[in-house]
């Protein structure tokens, strides 16, 4: 069965306890620069080195999603991951601050902002919890 919108997203289960972390943040209000933003997003033209750096500080799963120009990203982490020290990292990393820069020409923010400036943190404001009995 093919995922998209309407059927859901199959999600990873892990052997130890994860959380989440949710972000947001807008792109420019132009048709053909989000349909640019994603191209770059895209198994054929993402830059590898930018997957391998978010996997080597940690970071085992993100998701991002995209409504017009809004974006919700949405990162799993083993429970013991420190979101500070580990984006101090990734800031580090081959070609990190080259791919800040491009995609910064797509977003609604400075040329030289960070992943951190760019990307805002949402608050969970509600969650449907399992019954207990």
């Amino acid at each position: 069965m093919e995922e998209d919108k309407t059927t859901g997203y199959a999600q990873r289960q892990y052997n130890g306890k994860t959380k989440r972390y949710c972000q947001t943040m807008e792109l420019k209000g132009n048709e053909e620069l989000v349909a640019k933003y994603i191209e770059a997003h895209s198994h054929e033209r993402h830059w590898r080195e930018i997957r391998e750096g978010i996997r080597a500080v940690g970071i085992l799963e993100m998701e991002i999603y995209i409504l017009g120009n809004r974006l919700f990203m949405i990162v799993e982490t083993p429970d013991d991951f420190n979101w500070d020290e580990a984006m101090a990292r990734l800031a580090t990393l081959p070609r990190q601050q080259e791919w800040e820069q491009y995609v910064a020409h797509f977003q609604q923010c400075s040329a030289d902002a960070t992943s951190a400036e760019k990307w805002q943190m949402m608050e969970r404001m509600f969650y449907l919890y399992p019954e207990s009995n």
